[in-house]
This record gives C-alpha cells, sequence and structure tokens, in this order.
C-alpha cells in the first residue's frame, strides 16, 4: 500500500488543524482531570464514612482510637502518604460534616479535595454551604476560596444572622 501525501494548498489549513487538535487534547486532558479528582473525592469521603461508621462510632470509639493510627500506618506504606492519621481524621471530619453522599457527588465533580479541607475548617454549617455552592457555581479555585474566606464574604454579604434573629429584626437577605 502506498501513501499518498496530500497536498497543502493553504499554510494557515495546518496552523488551524493544530490548534483544534490541541484544544481537544486540553479539553480532553481536563475532563479526565476532573474526572480522577472526583472519584478521589468520593473515595476519601467512603474511607472517612466507613471508619466513622465502623470504627469510630458508638461504643468503639475507644477502640477506633486505638486503631486509627495502626490503619493509617499501614495504608501510608501500601498507598503513600496521602492516607497517613492526619488525612484518615480529616476523612472522617468530612464524612461527618458533609453526610449525604449525593450532595457529595454532586460537588466532588466541581471542587476538589482541596477545597473540602478549607471548608472543613468553618464553623457554621449555613457558611460551609454558602462558600461550598458559590465555589462550585463561580467555579473558585482554591486560593480563591480561601481568599473568599479569608476576607469574611459571607459574614460581609450579612448572611451570618440566624434565622430567628433575621426576623426580629426584620433582615432580610440581598439575594
Amino acid at each position: 500500500m502506498t501513501r499518498h501525501k496530500a497536498s497543502v494548498t493553504s499554510p494557515a489549513a495546518p496552523v488551524a488543524l493544530l490548534g483544534d487538535i490541541r484544544a481537544l487534547i486540553e479539553a480532553s486532558h481536563q475532563r479526565a482531570a476532573s474526572a480522577v479528582n472526583a472519584e478521589l473525592t468520593l473515595l476519601f469521603w467512603r474511607i472517612g464514612q466507613r471508619i466513622h461508621t465502623e470504627v469510630l462510632a458508638g461504643q468503639r470509639a475507644g477502640y477506633g482510637e486505638e486503631i486509627l493510627p495502626t490503619l493509617a500506618e499501614q495504608l501510608a506504606r501500601d498507598y503513600g502518604r496521602g492516607f497517613g492519621e492526619k488525612n484518615l481524621r480529616r476523612m472522617v471530619k468530612f464524612a461527618a460534616t458533609f453526610p449525604d453522599e449525593p450532595i457529595v457527588a454532586t460537588l466532588s465533580r466541581q471542587l476538589s479535595w482541596s477545597h473540602f479541607v478549607l471548608l472543613l475548617a468553618l464553623k457554621e454549617p449555613m457558611q460551609r454551604d454558602y462558600y461550598a455552592q458559590m465555589a462550585g457555581v463561580e467555579r473558585w479555585s482554591v486560593r480563591t476560596l480561601r481568599e473568599r474566606t479569608d476576607s469574611m464574604l459571607y459574614e460581609r454579604k450579612g448572611y451570618l444572622f440566624s434565622s430567628s434573629s433575621a426576623r426580629i429584626a426584620g433582615w432580610k437577605p440581598r439575594c
């Protein structure tokens, strides 16, 4: 079989073709990275949920405190330092803080594990939900999320009032 070299009539055609192919490759890389991130985030949630329900919950809490360092040591040896005790504790807190797996599944398509780690530091559930939703909708990077939480965007918008104090004061949220 002989190969025929296609004649190029325009020097711009290969440049346009190259640009289109590069765009396809970059888009594919981005989708793959997003899929991997979402899967890892769900994995971390499931690990945290499993440890929380089977080891740390209820009367086995003392046992859990003893076994968690051993579990972390074995997992870190097998899978790397991302499964050390500190991260396992984060995973447990993640599952306890965000108990609804379908919501985590949805958010994990928009937010990375690093986003969730920042959100875990927020004490107020409504504040955490606000930042999670805004970060997802606005496509905030981790840096932007950190800047917004540090600048107290939620508090400056006046959302920190409880619903009962808002009714008493006649305050209505600005939406």
